[in-house]
């Protein structure tokens, strides 16, 4: 039996999450967070080299944070590697023109996957997902990542949670703010380096506003467990993402690299 909320649902993601990273914002939303028992998606960097996130001095503290996260029982997502986009494909979303993986052969694509969740494997906090820079990745990112153990995805414009017949475990992601549904299942993805501090209290006025909808990864994972692909949902996740392909039509981004190994 497929799993579908007659009440709203919200899961909060928030990406970029790098020892350079607006602190001054995080350090106030992290306690809204914890005053209203919230348990997000943080999607971390492992590496990063994106000068644009260099937003803020360096946490030394920055893994024990990521751990103190994971032990409160928050996800954390696999972020790409570095954040550098190397190449102009839009992979399988669509959205952007840009990407850091899409496009590029499996066995790269592994390398820098496996690479990424070393790195988090060594600071104990091996991740709970998949997030991608951009929203880009393909086929091969997906293999790649089911090979090392990880089949979830937070990503796509689906109307609910599900299985691919891949193997793969999407969670959707559709929204860039807070919006009133009045039924399905809405992940809200947030940037914490496009805030400033005076936001947090505009966070903590949506929060109250939809404390009672928020939900969890754990929670997700076991209400969708028996959920597979279905045509409506399939056809629901293609008109959203065209809508999305639309608004981002012609984006490219100014970070774009020449593709090396590195």
């Amino acid at each position: 039996m497929r799993s579908f909320p007659k009440n709203p649902e919200y899961l909060i993601r928030f990406d970029d999450v790098c020892p350079t990273m607006r602190w001054s914002v995080w350090d106030g939303i992290e306690q809204v967070l914890i005053a209203n028992d919230i348990r997000p998606i943080l999607a971390v960097v492992p590496d990063n080299h994106d000068p644009k996130l260099y937003q803020e001095p360096a946490d030394p503290r920055f893994w024990d944070r990521v751990r103190e996260w994971k032990a409160r029982g928050w996800t954390i997502g696999l972020h790409g590697y570095q954040h550098r986009y190397v190449t102009e494909e839009r992979g399988l979303i669509g959205c952007n023109r840009y990407s850091e993986f899409a496009g590029l052969p499996y066995v790269e694509q592994h390398r820098k996957l496996s690479a990424g969740i070393e790195i988090l494997d060594r600071e104990g906090v091996h991740p709970d997902l998949w997030v991608a820079p951009g929203h880009t990745f393909d086929g091969h990112t997906l293999q790649a990542l089911r090979s090392l153990g990880i089949p979830t995805v937070s990503d796509g414009f689906g109307f609910v949670p599900q299985w691919d017949a891949d193997g793969t475990f999407w969670i959707p992601q559709q929204l860039g703010r807070f919006h009133h549904m009045p039924f399905g299942f809405w992940t809200v993805c947030i940037h914490i380096d496009e805030l400033v501090p005076a936001d947090v209290a505009a966070f903590a006025e949506s929060v109250q506003g939809f404390r009672r909808f928020f939900t969890n990864v754990p929670a997700v994972q076991a209400r969708y467990e028996k959920n597979r692909s279905h045509r409506v949902n399939e056809v629901w996740a293609k008109a959203l993402c065209w809508s999305k392909r639309m608004r981002y039509s012609g984006g490219r981004s100014p970070a774009l690299e020449p593709m090396r190994n590195d």
